[in-house]
């Protein structure tokens, strides 16, 4: 709707213009005026303004006079009505919008708050959206913003502000993701979502080594270094280039490209009596092949026993080809 009221504006600017250009030509050509006196001319007649005429006007300049101050009446009056319905129309779209939105985020619980729609932000929300795990991103670039818009749900507004985070959903939010270029401002947000959220997992970036046990201090649960994971990947590629080549194989880009996925217990237990790994028999039963448990208090086992003791709200990461993951989902019910 807003491009179709710039269509008619441009067409009401052209309108204008070509008002202005035939006064000009009419007065120049049928008055015998020179041009500066033409386009003065044009001007007091368009806008009314009752001044003197710079020259006597014949028969045929009076005629023109008259079917240009008609024309120009009714041009004007169109291009002022298209920008005052422009502007009105406008308003009243960016209000419903920001109910729209209001509303959606109001509706979403356990999603994910990014802050800052940079590159690391992209990326993020590119990952977010392949899982379908709800998210909300706050910007403050209302051009980024307009550009983005129509795939990716935006909290216009400082990420630094409480407001801000209140109207993403930070209290029914389940992790925040703070992807802003400046250390100091990560470490506010950090600062301010943790007061609002003592429950939120936050993960923070981080520019500098020394703004990593600062982040943390803050109340950030983990801290990312883009920088040197980007180092870390390139001197492996060098060192251990085939291992690499193969652990980036192991796609996580979405639900039907996937070759890892994290299964909670309780997944398994809804369905089945599962006291051990060997009684979830994911092998024979999906193909997909279990090398993870993660215990209850965080701890991490790579490559289990067959006989370990499965406890509650624990997981286990297992690995396949797609297919298998998929089969795994749809067995399971797995989100």
């Amino acid at each position: 709707m807003i491009r179709l009221f710039r269509s008619k504006i441009y067409i009401a600017i052209a309108l204008m213009l070509s008002v202005l250009l035939a006064g000009t030509l009419g007065y120049h050509f049928i008055a015998e005026l020179s041009w500066l006196n033409a386009i003065y001319m044009t001007i007091i007649t368009v806008t009314t303004v009752g001044f003197n005429e710079v020259g006597p006007l014949e028969t045929e300049g009076k005629i023109f006079t008259i079917f240009l101050i008609i024309s120009s009446v009714f041009i004007f009056a169109y291009a002022i009505s298209v920008i005052t319905e422009y502007l009105f129309s406008k308003n009243q779209l960016q209000l419903l919008k920001t109910k729209k939105v209001k509303k959606m985020i109001n509706n979403l619980s356990n999603h994910v708050i990014i802050c800052g729609y940079g590159r690391n932000g992209m990326q993020a929300v590119e990952r977010l959206k392949a899982y379908k795990k709800p998210f909300v991103v706050i910007e403050r670039d209302k051009d980024i913003i307009e550009k983005y818009e129509v795939d990716v749900l935006f909290v216009e507004g400082d990420a630094n502000e409480d407001e801000t985070l209140l109207t993403a959903g930070v209290k029914d939010a389940q992790y925040l993701i703070v992807t802003l270029p400046d250390d100091a401002d990560n470490l506010f947000v950090v600062l301010s979502a943790r007061q609002l959220n003592k429950q939120l997992f936050i993960i923070s970036r981080a520019s500098q080594v020394t703004s990593q046990h600062k982040l943390k201090l803050a109340g950030a649960d983990s801290v990312i270094m883009p920088d040197k994971i980007g180092g870390d990947h390139m001197a492996s590629l060098v060192v251990i280039p085939d291992l690499i080549t193969f652990m980036d194989k192991l796609s996580t880009e979405g639900e039907n490209t996937t070759n890892l996925e994290e299964v909670a217990i309780e997944d398994f237990a809804d369905q089945m009596v599962c006291n051990s790994l060997r009684d979830l028999d994911l092998r024979r039963k999906t193909g997909c092949t279990i090398i993870g448990y993660i215990e209850p208090d965080g701890n991490y086992i790579i490559n289990p026993e067959a006989d370990l003791p499965l406890e509650p709200n624990s997981k286990v990461i297992v690995l396949g080809r797609p297919e298998q993951i998929k089969k795994l989902n749809e067995m399971f019910h797995i989100n």
